[in-house]
């Protein structure tokens, strides 16, 4: 549920608009307070976890996810309903980390290949269907139920979570070693993770409306940023109790591993966004029939993740990946040879190609990401696997649209020279136009009117083959990072898990 409500509130927007009576533009602060809130707490749910005990903090993310969720929607105002989102995504925030190290300290190494596969199966397809079921939801019934459809399930989880999960023993004394003495609370660090990780996530979340740097909102937001970042960094190198165990990046496999997650995540998330946005500027979709487009390729990746469950630990995990990068490169290369007048069947079968490897790059990632790393750091890897993972997406979201926006203008500028009286193609259009449409006998369509709306569509979906293509070009530049990694045949080897 939590990595749905990243993108399930995208396609009802103009309702939640519509409903509390503000602009698109301030709707969007649901969206922005969100990712926000979630880029903040993921990298310190780790030391979060370590402090207040994992099973207790994944209650309580739990049930602050799930009341969150309730008073977003019942929310009578759009500040109300910011404020909520906040706090549904400093619930939410706490629990993927948390259920990863959790998956990794419960089994043993030969089934922990499977276990990573169950959960990768959450973190593809949520983010797939989300859009799919908000446009549904929100055309059935209204935006408030796509708030409200996490209550129910947020109240089972918890009680089921109560029930059967439990720390292990080992767990529970490291946490008690860690805080003999009184809990030491690196509060600078903290603040420095809440200025860096937040503001950039504003920073890519606002900047292509804001015109990127050409706005002074946007040029302080990523001062701030980067300066706390890289304060973060000297910090954290030098404090007893880090918040962020910057440790963590001496290990060259364990860098390797979040590079790559985080190139997953901008693929995933980025197309994610592109391909509903293109059927529906371009083929005059409805968000829910774009998201039905998306949905076979949720269904491939469901079939695949079994098999590299299985495959994880028998073959080199750096073959499943470059495979699985190479397959993602070909389906975008399938994707630049798209038309205005692709099918339906075309655009679900081309998502499908490139759904159908997901799963070879996650299971593997998350599988070989704790090789070489001591187990009391399970909780810090898993934290930072998933800022990876975020921060992919939203540099592939953000991206994506800049390079959307750029591609329009230059497109439609080349686009525009060819339409002039000189030109004998544009002449000869223009009289079989106004004989056409003198047949229809409507007189306020002019022919001018219908070459430009012909002229725009062509130009939208030049422009998404061209994003597509340079996002084939980046993924085939920085497939080579995987050869940085361990090979992964037993993933759990070298630490990282309770079996050792």
């Amino acid at each position: 549920m939590e990595v749905l409500d990243t993108s399930i509130a995208n396609v009802s927007l103009d309702h939640i608009a519509g409903g509390l009576s503000v602009t698109i533009d301030q709707a969007t602060w649901v969206l922005t307070s969100y990712l926000v809130a979630n880029a903040i707490v993921i990298p310190i749910s780790g030391w979060l976890s370590d402090a207040i005990g994992r099973k207790r903090y994944f209650l309580i993310s739990i049930a602050l996810f799930t009341i969150s969720s309730f008073v977003c929607g019942i929310a009578p105002n759009l500040t109300t309903l910011v404020i909520a989102r906040v706090f549904q995504g400093i619930g939410g925030g706490g629990l993927a980390p948390v259920e990863q190290s959790m998956l990794i300290d419960t089994f043993p190494p030969e089934k922990r290949g499977m276990s990573i596969a169950a959960f990768a199966i959450v973190v593809v397809v949520g983010p797939v269907l989300g859009p799919t079921l908000g446009g549904w939801i929100t055309e059935t019934a209204s935006w408030h139920w796509v708030f409200l459809i996490n209550v129910p399930i947020g109240i089972v989880a918890f009680f089921l979570a109560d029930l059967f999960v439990d720390e292990p023993k080992q767990v529970k004394k490291d946490r008690a070693d860690r805080i003999k003495g009184g809990l030491r609370i690196d509060y600078i660090g903290v603040l420095l993770v809440a200025l860096g990780l937040g503001f950039f996530e504003l920073t890519l979340d606002r900047g292509e409306r804001e015109d990127w740097f050409s706005s002074g909102f946007i040029c302080a937001t990523a001062a701030i940023s980067f300066v706390s970042l890289v304060v973060l960094g000297f910090w954290e190198s030098q404090h007893k109790h880090p918040v962020i165990d910057v440790k963590l990046f001496k290990n060259r496999n364990f860098v390797a591993v979040l590079m790559v997650m985080a190139i997953t995540g901008l693929i995933l998330y980025g197309t994610t966004q592109l391909i509903p946005q293109m059927l529906q500027q371009v083929m005059g979709y409805s968000s829910f029939d774009a998201g039905l487009a998306l949905t076979l390729g949720g269904i491939a990746t469901l079939v695949a993740v079994p098999f590299a469950g299985r495959l994880v630990g028998v073959v080199d995990a750096r073959i499943l990946l470059g495979g699985a990068l190479f397959v993602q490169a070909a389906a975008l290369w399938n994707m630049t040879h798209f038309s205005a007048d692709i099918s339906f069947a075309d655009a679900a079968m081309g998502r499908l190609y490139q759904a159908m490897a997901l799963p070879f790059l996650f299971v593997p990632i998350n599988a070989v990401a704790y090789q070489g790393l001591p187990r009391e750091s399970t909780n810090q890897a898993s934290s930072m696997l998933n800022v990876a993972r975020n921060l992919g997406g939203s540099i592939g979201i953000s991206l994506s649209q800049s390079m959307l926006a750029h591609a329009m203008q230059r497109r439609q500028s080349t686009m525009v020279e060819k339409l002039n009286p000189l030109d004998p193609n544009y002449n000869q259009w223009l009289a079989q136009a106004k004989g056409a449409l003198a047949g229809v006998g409507d007189p306020n369509v002019l022919p001018q009117a219908v070459l430009f709306q012909q002229m725009m569509r062509q130009v939208a979906m030049l422009s998404f083959l061209d994003v597509f293509r340079t996002l084939m070009l980046l993924i085939l530049v920085l497939t080579p990072c995987v050869f940085l990694m361990r090979s992964g045949k037993n993933p759990g080897g070298g630490g990282g898990g309770m079996g050792h």
